[in-house]
């Protein structure tokens, strides 16, 4: 009954803007009552007060609520709120279920720790929210096609945190590709970065959670541990909370790729690499540098590497390449000859929040949906496994199986702590 109530209201005078990502910067104006956007913020550490400030520069959001497992952060996102919005009635809440079951919420913005996304994508979707869920969206693949198709069935707007699908650099290279500048594509390498575990993490040694954080909210559905100041604060570097910088960075630029290939819903069929781990025991439990290469069934091979980031595509003519700060280069001068390039860097956030938004008063699928999101995370997590295993993992895209490979599929999904399911 929300979805239909909010289908009614129709746009907003000037959320036409939406359709051109110059005006995107959208300037103050009054938005009526009955047409905003009432949005839940679930998680704001760095990152969801990020989102948090890019969404509220919407003018047909409103915040009424906000939750995180600390006590400071959520006053002090609160305190935001209520003085960028000019009035006291935020919210802050501990327990997500405070805002999921509140009737004015249209929606929520999950950006909490990785295992926690997609089990409250579907807990929100059942409380008849809408949804945008910070990446990786999903902890394992199994986890992910749940989700999907939990979000399916409801009819839910959900919308991937994989801004760069929405960014003008982004279309750019894609445009180049996919008209043949560089020739035929044979090669993509995505770059995720460098410096993810290059120190050695001592053990975490255990003491008793704060009063004002609660802990085992935060753990969710990972194995309980016992509570460190470090495991909290380094918790991607943990395999039970997190899989390290290919779910971390790699959606963004699996997605980017499989765009650009024109073959969003598959994915590679062959992954074969490896990861440099620290021997010692240590709380590092992902590798700190990965190199991974991974084959389409028509030859094209994707390669996932620790270098700077950025995403370089290599045909038989030519190639292109995108830095994460916009950046765009090629050869020969032909690929970029008569074009006017963009230069946009990773951190545009206002044409992919303007889409969830609108997409939620139109019903339509949003540009980065649930099926894609699946699709893109399943590349990295079978970069992983193949890391993890030590071997050659032979994939179908089309049943999410591995070909004769029990010990791969049993790692499909991890067990989940109870209460949390999908």
């Amino acid at each position: 009954m929300k979805h239909a109530s909010l289908s009614r209201r129709g746009f907003l005078a000037g959320a036409a803007a939406g359709a051109s990502f110059a005006s995107q910067a959208t300037t103050p104006r009054r938005v009526p009552p009955s047409d905003r956007i009432n949005l839940g913020v679930i998680g704001v550490g760095s990152r969801g007060m990020w989102d948090l400030e890019n969404f509220m520069r919407q003018p047909d959001v409103r915040v009424v609520a906000v939750c995180d497992c600390f006590a400071e952060r959520r006053e002090k996102a609160k305190a935001f709120v209520d003085k960028t919005q000019g009035s006291p009635d935020c919210a802050s809440y501990r327990l997500h279920e405070q805002i999921l079951d509140r009737r004015d919420v249209d929606a929520v913005l999950i950006a909490t720790g990785d295992r926690w996304h997609a089990v409250l994508s579907v807990l929100a979707a059942r409380a008849g929210k809408d949804v945008y869920c910070e990446k990786p969206s999903t902890l394992t693949i199994a986890e992910g096609r749940s989700m999907v198709t939990a979000l399916a069935k409801l009819g839910t707007v959900w919308q991937c945190g994989t801004q760069r699908k929405s960014i003008p650099s982004y279309a750019f290279v894609v445009d180049v590709v996919r008209s043949g500048r560089i020739g035929k594509l044979h090669l993509i390498t995505a770059s995720l970065g460098e410096g993810w575990t290059s120190d050695a993490l001592p053990m975490p040694v255990p003491e008793p959670a704060p009063e004002v954080f609660d802990y085992d909210r935060w753990l969710g559905q990972a194995p309980w541990a016992p509570y460190s100041p470090e495991r909290v604060r380094m918790w991607r570097l943990d395999w039970d909370l997190s899989a390290g910088a290919i779910v971390d960075m790699g959606p963004h630029y699996f997605e980017f790729a499989q765009w650009a290939r024109g073959d969003e819903t598959s994915g590679p069929v062959e992954y074969e690499g490896f990861g440099i781990f620290l021997r010692e025991k240590k709380l590092n439990t992902i590798p700190g540098i990965v190199d991974v290469r991974a084959r389409y069934a028509d030859g094209t091979l994707l390669r996932i590497d620790s270098a700077t980031k950025g995403v370089r595509f290599d045909g038989d003519e030519g190639w292109i390449q995108l830095t994460d700060e916009g950046a765009i280069t090629a050869s020969p001068k032909s690929v970029l000859a008569g074009r006017e390039v963009p230069n946009y860097g990773w951190n545009v956030m206002a044409p992919h929040i303007r889409n969830f938004l609108d997409c939620m008063r139109s019903r339509k699928s949003t540009v980065s949906p649930p099926d894609i999101a699946q699709r893109s995370h399943t590349i990295a997590h079978c970069a992983n496994l193949s890391i993890r295993l030590g071997r050659k993992l032979c994939w179908d895209p089309e049943v999410e199986l591995y070909i004769g490979d029990e010990q791969a599929n049993n790692m499909l999904a991890r067990s989940m702590r109870a209460p949390w399911r999908i």
